[in-house]
């Protein structure tokens, strides 16, 4: 059985998640920023980690993974389609703002495309491309353990942005309606920010969903 914990790190709290199997190996997703946080709690658990994953490469969830990347020497995952976003502050966002400076990462390590199951290690999920919020977030699903990482495509009572490079709210609802809210009623959906829903909760109270 998987254990899931939750980091809330960065200037804009981004949902780090940290997914651990029996034998203490772990998968990172979005480390958004704080690595020495990230580092400290790994070691205090003695979780050994085999990748960093990102459900997209906004500046917000990108922030630590080349000291994670240097420390472990462990791959980073992202969709093909933002391939060049971690190097260019201007397709991140870090450019924009003042809270942080410009983030200019390596490349990632491993492209992803196309909606597949993903085996790392023992850890096994399915794929989902999740366009809207950018052009390459993604939804990493644990079907048998009853989760779902979604980024800033879902939130509890919301919906992500789409004002933002190459943002969609005609994509974002169809990701929305075709792959989040198709799982099952009592799939615990963790988002990039804020508390986990459901999608039985989002189709019953979210307003950007009703009669959309």
């Amino acid at each position: 059985m998987l254990k899931i914990n939750q980091l809330e790190l960065g200037p804009v709290q981004t949902n780090c998640y940290i997914i651990i199997n029996d034998s203490n190996e772990c998968l990172i997703f979005d480390p958004g920023e704080e690595s020495g946080k990230i580092i400290a709690l790994l070691k205090k658990k003695d979780w050994k980690p085999l990748a960093i994953l990102l459900t997209h490469a906004h500046f917000d969830h990108i922030g630590a993974i080349d000291d994670l990347r240097e420390a472990y020497e462990i791959p980073v995952y992202l969709h093909e389609l933002e391939k060049d976003w971690l190097s260019r502050p201007n397709l991140n966002g870090s450019g924009k703002y003042d809270m942080v400076p410009d983030y200019r990462m390596n490349a990632a390590d491993v492209l992803l495309s196309g909606e597949k199951q993903l085996q790392i290690g023992s850890f096994t999920m399915d794929l989902f491309h999740t366009p809207g919020h950018s052009p390459g977030s993604v939804t990493y699903s644990f079907k048998d353990e009853g989760f779902a990482i979604v980024g800033d495509t879902l939130f509890r009572g919301s919906i992500g942005r789409t004002d933002l490079i190459d943002g969609s709210e005609k994509k974002l609802l169809q990701s929305i309606r075709e792959s989040l809210l198709t799982m099952p009623n009592h799939m615990v959906l963790f988002p990039g920010h804020g508390p986990d829903t459901t999608p039985e909760q989002e189709k019953n109270s979210n307003p950007f969903l009703k009669g959309r």
